[in-house]
């Protein structure tokens, strides 16, 4: 990991950003510190900011980033260089102190073979699955924060050709898909400019060729866009979304489609995500270990 350009401002946990098996940094408004290890979550007691030290050190991290905190724009989600990910929360919207969460990607260059190993995946899940995305079926990965969707997301890239064309759009970089051919955006909706929302990038990057489509995360109107394009020779989608089942993600991705479908009913809606989606995964934490828990064939 390199975090050269944060570390002055976060002193106390240089030696986390830095250590190969922490995943996940989580400083509190109570000035505790958590981490994530190995899939458990701990606190460190013993590790302590000076009073306005972290605030002071995100304002400026915020600058360096061209980006603003303070208590008018109190919220901040960034990518740093490497491409892990840190969000952030100032006073008034917490206190007395801020809260800051860095994601660290660990994980970044694992390959199927190592998710069968940490159990993620069974072998024959991890066979199906990497035929599903080589003939270009669309898959929906769904879960809970910290659940691994992302981290399965970028392993199951691997198995796209690597002559096709592949678009992804997020909110916050944290995707590194491992192919030549590839055009990343970022939505901007936390900044001062023009927003530019999912569903913006989305119908703009159906007019850059993609042979594959990859959304970070499904959850509003690019739904229905999203929805439309699997409907009319998209194939080979690959996307994420909150849910707390198989099922679940389908009627949740059906109902956010239903917001945008000028009336239509929930139960038409749902028959069209079922033809659109061909695997729907869920995936969740167990005992400490990330896991898919349900692989639906739709």
């Amino acid at each position: 990991m390199n975090f050269e350009i944060i570390i002055p401002f976060l002193k106390p946990i240089e030696h986390l950003l830095e250590s190969e098996t922490v995943s996940e940094i989580m400083v509190n408004p109570d000035s505790s510190v958590w981490i994530e290890e190995n899939g458990q979550i701990q606190l460190l007691p013993g590790i302590h900011f000076e009073d306005g030290a972290l605030q002071t050190g995100l304002e400026v991290i915020a600058n360096r980033f061209g980006k603003k905190l303070d208590a008018d724009s109190p919220l901040m989600n960034l990518r740093l260089p490497d491409g892990s990910r840190m969000a952030a929360m100032i006073p008034p919207v917490v206190n007395p102190r801020p809260v800051v969460t860095i994601r660290k990607f660990t994980s970044r260059n694992f390959t199927i073979t190592d998710l069968v190993k940490c159990r993620m995946l069974t072998a024959e899940q991890a066979d199906m699955l990497t035929k599903a995305v080589s003939t270009g079926q669309n898959i929906l990965i769904a879960g809970g924060t910290g659940s691994g969707k992302t981290t399965l997301l970028n392993v199951l890239a691997d198995a796209i050709p690597e002559d096709e064309r592949i678009l992804i759009i997020e909110d916050t970089a944290e995707l590194h898909v491992r192919k030549p051919h590839i055009v990343s955006v970022e939505s901007q909706t936390d900044t001062h400019r023009n927003q530019v929302t999912f569903d913006d990038l989305l119908k703009a990057t159906l007019r850059h060729r993609p042979d594959r489509i990859i959304v970070g995360e499904v959850r509003g109107a690019e739904a229905r866009t999203l929805l439309d394009a699997m409907n009319t020779g998209h194939r080979g989608t690959l996307a994420t979304i909150h849910a707390n089942g198989a099922e679940d993600a389908l009627h949740r991705l059906s109902q956010l489609a239903m917001r945008n479908s000028g009336g239509v009913p929930l139960r038409d809606v749902e028959e069209e995500s079922r033809r659109s989606i061909d695997v729907v995964l869920h995936i969740a934490r167990i005992n400490g270990i990330r896991t898919v828990r349900e692989l639906l064939r739709v």
